[in-house]
């Protein structure tokens, strides 16, 4: 089974790429925001297997100005396996984390 901190990283990484996405679309922009998880909280709802197909899915519930809250879930044999809920954030340079992940 794949272990409750990989399962969490999925959702965190999947979600906080959903965000980053949706707030170019939503201001218009050409570029890429740098985005940041500011919370997150996952549910573990049943043993994920290692030895299936994972697919994950994340959309926005919330976009705020430079905020997106996003909801997310991580599936395994058409059963939701675990699921996500929260907020990430565009930051810009100065911020620590910008563009660490490029």
């Amino acid at each position: 089974m794949l272990s409750g901190g990989i399962c969490g990283t999925l959702l965190d990484c999947h979600s906080n790429w959903t965000a980053a996405y949706f707030l170019m679309k939503h201001h218009d922009r050409s570029e890429i925001p740098c985005t940041v998880t500011a919370e997150f909280t996952v549910q573990l709802r049943r043993p994920t297997p290692m030895n299936e197909t994972v697919q994950l899915r994340a959309w926005v519930t919330e976009i705020d100005g430079d905020r997106a809250r996003i909801s997310a879930t991580l599936e395994a044999d058409g059963q939701v396996t675990a699921r996500c809920e929260g907020l990430f954030v565009a930051v810009k340079e100065g911020h620590p984390a910008y563009h660490r992940w490029a």
